[in-house]
């Protein structure tokens, strides 16, 4: 902003300094009253937090936390039925329970929202210009129509929306998800709001449209000198973007204090844990990550005493006398004094001092004995030792070939015409792909969405002859095999998928899931029944979990069940399809943990396809990058990540945000411009060309070998590692 701007703005609308909090929120409660005799839904209860001008606030916790139903109801979004309690000042004024008209001439304009779904946040009959148009004329319907479409264009050009004249008349289906995105975060700032509250902004993106959506934020804030209410679960974005952090847990606040204090002296066990679950790309070696067991509780019917007591490691019997209050560091009173209260029938002392943003607060009866002790999350949490995998210590090319695929094509008709077909094009979405997997070895396969993964795993599982090129199972080509050869490779060669709950059978417990392949192969009873209780068994379930439906379990259970059954007939190779992507991050490390000990345990090899780089830093072997259809760069994991050579890969590295706020400010983005290209018309030589930050650098010479030329795979370090670049240079990025 100008520095006629900044004064301008630095007294609020009310007159207030730009000192005093812009939104203040106080013991703001929700509950959701239980129908046909259903207890009520505590959402959220006494959440309190003051946000300032030109400051972010953090959001973070699990699902079903409460982080978004807290900011709805600040927005006044929460359906006639929700029972909303406390205070909710916005530069000072009162807005809690102001009709829906008085908070209609406030949304907008004094405080605006960003959506986690844009689609769902735009209306599909107009075009996203019409509704910017109106964004800006529903505060002021005296200004002229033409000022309101030129606002319009301005607000798509600062969003990065290229041919933003022309692409005013698009309709909202007609945008990638990025771009719906950007979108949204213009319309939030059209009108230059005083606070924007970010719902999961990043949360559905690929990873360099992530850095895109962040990069836009921050230039939201500048120019508009916003406070930013930021709710997310990623704690990279956390580190790197917010200046305090407000955690929650079972609908209230559980800590509180700067980016800094939370990530490196937090106090409450529950927030250690997250940061301990959280896959770090910039470390080499991590070990086990730290589970959280268990899932969050029902928040119609809540524990005694502390909500996250069950799941605590280190809860003590007085931690369920009594709900702990938020206090200052150092201000929480000890277990016995809680004890002795609590056997007089009175109350420990303490103040909560809720607005005091200069202090760290924490709601646990053991957080001066955690600052004491110096504990770390691994000090709390029993974490597993992972053995290694009994392969590893044989050379690559001396252990046996699981997979092997060499120049796989598949290629998609385009046609036009619902009576009379016709064809108008082709999809290119596999091009030529070369890779193989060996015994107890994890392959990943990155990329942004659109570059072919998923289309690879599903032509390697279908096990039929290809387009073009082949595919070979534990030697065998599967061009070569029969219906009974292909059942038979099938024992071998399992899947997990990505959402568990499509997956699973809701209509079968969980027992006739898992010994549904069993029976497939004509297993016997007896025999049918030992494997199925031994598998429950190794995936951390119960046996009395056999008796029960889908349903009834949590993400990560389901994902575990569905683990079971790809493991019941012994295979050699899993095929994992974003096996974590859905899952909180707490419940994403115990997965992550069973994968690594099941292929210690049982000298598994994986075929990983994810979209998260710090996962796959976490659990790959090697590591090859997709982008439209061919890979641009493969190899060993520690190579890739520590030197990437391809440019794309770099800036994949560069966007992943890591969980470490003094690593997360120093370090350069790399923010590529616009969306990947369509795949029925890849860009010619070069496919990455049209998005590369070193193109723009080279001479017109180099420029037209890009243009005109596919560059092939190459080694660049003289070893495994390979980049499909002209230009390749191994760089750090991390």
């Amino acid at each position: 902003m100008s520095t006629e701007t900044v004064a301008a703005t630095d007294v609020a609308r009310d007159g207030r300094t730009a000192d005093s909090p812009v939104l203040e929120v106080t013991d703001l409660t929700v509950t959701f009253p239980g129908f046909d005799g259903n207890p009520d839904v505590h959402a959220v209860r006494g959440v309190s937090y003051a946000v300032g001008r030109g400051e972010v606030l953090g959001i973070v916790g699990e699902s079903g936390s409460g982080k978004s139903v807290s900011s709805m109801a600040a927005m006044g979004l929460l359906p006639e039925h929700a029972r909303i309690t406390g205070s909710v000042l916005l530069h000072g004024e009162e807005i809690l329970g102001l009709d829906d008209r008085a908070m209609a001439a406030k949304r907008g304009k004094v405080i605006s929202m960003v959506f986690q779904d844009p689609l769902s946040g735009l209306t599909p009959v107009y075009t996203v210009g019409d509704q910017l148009a109106e964004a800006v004329l529903v505060h002021d319907p005296k200004t002229p129509k033409a000022k309101a479409h030129d606002r319009a264009v301005e607000l798509l050009d600062l969003v990065g929306i290229p041919n933003a004249a022309q692409r005013y008349r698009s309709f909202p289906h007609e945008f990638s998800g990025g771009m719906r995105q950007r979108v949204m975060i213009a319309m939030a700032m059209a009108n230059n709001p005083d606070v924007i509250i970010c719902d999961e902004p990043t949360t559905a993106l690929d990873v360099t449209i992530q850095a895109q959506i962040l990069d836009l934020l921050r230039t939201a804030q500048n120019e508009t000198g916003a406070a930013i209410v930021m709710i997310t679960h990623d704690l990279g974005v956390v580190a790197g973007f917010v200046d305090r952090v407000l955690v929650m847990y079972a609908g209230r606040p559980v800590e509180i204090g700067t980016v800094d204090e939370i990530y490196y002296s937090s106090r409450m066990p529950y927030t250690m844990g997250l940061l301990g679950a959280v896959p770090r790309m910039d470390l080499d070696r991590q070990g086990a990550l730290v589970p959280i067991k268990g899932t969050p509780p029902s928040l119609s019917h809540l524990p005694p005493g502390c909500p996250f007591a069950p799941r605590c490691p280190i809860a003590q019997p007085e931690c369920e006398a009594a709900e702990p209050e938020l206090l200052a560091i150092g201000s929480q009173p000890s277990a016995e004094a809680i004890r002795l209260a609590h056997a007089d029938g009175g109350t420990a002392p303490g103040s909560t001092g809720v607005h005091d943003t200069g202090v760290q607060r924490v709601a646990c009866i053991r957080s001066g004995e955690i600052a004491d002790r110096g504990w770390t999350a691994q000090d709390i949490y029993p974490v597993p030792e992972i053995p290694d995998v009994p392969a590893a210590d044989v050379p690559r090319e001396d252990r046996p070939e699981m997979l092997r695929v060499e120049g796989l094509v598949k290629h998609h008709a385009l046609n036009k015409g619902m009576v009379f077909k016709r064809r108008v094009g082709t999809v290119y979405a596999v091009d030529g792909i070369d890779f193989d997997i060996r015994e107890g070895e994890t392959l990943a396969l990155v990329g942004e969405s659109g570059c072919g993964k998923s289309t690879t795993l599903m032509q390697i599982m279908d096990l039929e002859k290809p387009q073009s090129g082949s595919v070979s199972v534990m030697g065998k080509d599967v061009t070569t095999l029969g219906k009974s050869g292909r059942f038979a490779l099938r024992r071998d060669m399992q899947i997990v998928f990505q959402d568990p709950m499509s997956s699973l059978d809701p209509r079968m417990p969980v027992f006739d899931i898992i010994a549904e392949p069993l029976r497939a192969h004509r297993t016997g009873t007896a025999e049918v029944t030992r494997r199925v209780y031994e598998l429950i068994q190794l995936v951390g379930l119960d046996p009395e979990h056999a008796t029960r439906f889908p349903s009834e379990f949590s993400g990560g259970q389901r994902q575990r069940i569905g683990i079971a059954r790809a493991l019941a007939l012994e295979p050699k190779l899993l095929v994992l399809d974003e096996p974590v992507s859905a899952l909180d991050v707490s419940i994403q490390a115990g997965v992550v943990n069973l994968l690594e000990e099941l292929q210690a345990r049982l000298g598994l090899s994986y075929l990983f396809v994810a979209h998260d780089l710090s996962v796959v830093r976490h659990i790959a072997d090697r590591v090859a990058v997709m982008y439209l259809g061919r890979i641009v760069e493969i190899g060993d994991t520690r190579s890739v990540y520590s030197r990437p050579a391809h440019p794309y890969t770099q800036a994949l590295l560069s966007a992943i945000p890591i969980p470490d706020p003094e690593k997360e400010r120093a370090r350069t983005h790399i923010v590529l411009d616009g969306d990947l290209p369509s795949p029925a018309n890849p860009p010619s030589g070069c496919r990455f060309r049209t998005r590369c930050q070193k193109f723009i650098t080279l001479s017109d010479t180099e420029k037209d070998t890009c243009v005109n030329v596919e560059p092939q795979i190459l080694a660049t370090n003289g070893g495994d590692q390979g980049a499909a670049c002209h230009y390749a240079e191994r760089r750090q990025v991390v």
